[in-house]
């Protein structure tokens, strides 16, 4: 059984800049794809950064390119979304997610299957 253990998040105002944590437990962490979701009030969630095992291939939501940067250590077993230039758009509870399908590369990693399932944190971006 995997656990994902959730950091990181809280208020800040618009312009602004949090990193999110998410540590795993299990020694198979580095085969995993990883992925960071969102889900704001009454909309529904999404998959806005996904990275391969290795960290050489990453995939963005359009929404959040160019802001936002996922990364992961795989010797911590730890997964990082580094949220820059925040926008009040971008309030939502973030949830990080693991498939334990090994993926190469990714290709259209929205459609994967993401089996374990962080606790969820709540960012909130002032305006």
């Amino acid at each position: 059984q995997v656990q994902l253990v959730q950091s990181g998040g809280g208020l800040v105002q618009a312009g602004g800049s949090l990193r999110l944590s998410c540590a795993a437990s299990g020694r198979a962490f580095s085969t995993y794809t990883m992925g960071w979701f969102r889900q704001a009030p009454g909309k529904e969630q999404y998959l806005v950064a996904a990275i391969s095992w290795s960290g050489s291939s990453t995939y963005y939501a359009n929404s959040v390119k160019g802001r936002f940067t996922i990364s992961r250590d795989n010797a911590k077993n730890t997964v990082y979304l580094q949220m820059n230039s925040l926008k009040p758009e971008d309030t939502a509870v973030y949830y990080c997610a693991a498939d334990p399908t090994f993926h190469v590369v990714l290709n259209h990693p929205e459609t994967y299957d993401y089996e374990y399932w962080g606790q969820g944190t709540q960012v909130t971006v002032s305006s």
